[in-house]
This record gives structure tokens, C-alpha cells and sequence, in this order.
């Protein structure tokens, strides 16, 4: 498999395009040096991202994003896919790269979106750069600014004014 595939599914009712945020994460992975793998995009409503909040990370409330990664950070790097039958030759049987999933919550990113004064759709792309980064390794908790730093770069290449309104 030499090929990324995000599937974005949309659980609420805001009006996204669907295809705009899998470019999107798309891009960030493969400017992280992912090109190749699954990862799952889902928007959430309060409850439903209030309840993963506190069954995986103990916070019982409403966060923005949540991300969980499947494989460790080196993992990631050293790109290496599972092989099929064992022949190196012959990957039709291979196993997808299996990345993990980004769970955004877009009731939470409009709040944040109006205290900060910026569009919604920036702040959508804000959360899924911030969410994708995780997945690949990034941790702004104990690193000492590299994820931000990184997220802004990101961002400021994306392409995010399309991600609002079906497609």
C-alpha cells in the first residue's frame, strides 16, 4: 500500500466537505513523512467527545480534539508496512498501515472560534493539523514548543477555507 486514505465521517450537523478535511489531513501527514496508511476523521457532538474525554483521558468534559494514534512514533518513522504472504515482491495481500483516528468536536471549535475572532473553518483546520500531529508523535506536553511550532507552519500552508458546507 503506497497510498493514504482518510475516511472522514461527520456525526453532527454542521455542513463540512468531507473531501477538503481528508486533503487536509492528507497533507499533513505526508509532510510528516506519513505517505502511506488509514487514519479516521470523525465529528463528534458534546456528549459523545465529553464521554471519550473521560473513558480515555479521565477528564470528564468537552475538549476540542482527541487523537489516538495506533502505532509509536519510530514506528511511524521507519515506514515500514506489513508484508503479506512474506513475498517482498508481492504486496496485493498486504495489510493497510493502520494510523489511528482524530475525533474533533465542532460545537467546541465554534465556542473557541468566537472567543478567538476567527472563522470556523480556520479552527477546524487548526484542530485537525493539531490532532494529526499527535497521531504521528508530536506531544506539546513535554516537548518544548517543536509541536506548535510545527502546527503553525501547517496551518499557514493549508488550504482551509473550503472545509465548511457539504461538497
Amino acid at each position: 500500500m503506497n497510498e493514504l486514505h482518510i475516511e472522514v465521517v461527520n456525526l453532527t450537523r454542521l455542513a463540512v466537505d468531507e473531501a477538503e478535511m481528508a486533503r487536509l489531513v492528507a497533507r499533513v501527514l505526508v509532510a510528516e513523512g506519513v505517505p502511506s496508511g488509514e487514519l479516521g476523521v470523525r465529528l463528534v457532538g458534546a456528549r459523545r467527545m465529553r464521554a471519550l474525554n473521560r473513558d480515555h483521558l479521565g477528564h470528564d468534559e468537552v475538549t476540542d480534539v482527541l487523537s489516538f494514534p495506533l502505532e509509536e512514533a519510530d514506528e511511524l518513522a521507519a515506514g515500514g508496512e506489513p508484508a503479506g504472504d512474506g513475498d517482498p515482491d508481492d504486496r496485493s495481500d498486504a495489510m493497510p498501515r493502520l494510523l489511528g483516528d482524530v475525533v474533533v468536536c465542532p460545537l467546541r471549535a465554534a465556542a473557541q472560534a468566537r472567543a478567538a475572532g476567527r472563522p470556523l473553518a480556520l479552527e477546524l483546520a487548526a484542530l485537525l493539523v493539531h490532532g494529526t500531529l499527535h497521531v504521528v508523535g508530536y506531544d506539546h506536553e513535554t516537548d518544548t514548543g517543536e509541536m506548535a511550532a510545527r502546527e503553525a507552519r501547517l496551518l499557514d500552508q493549508s488550504e482551509w477555507e473550503g472545509l465548511l458546507g457539504a461538497a
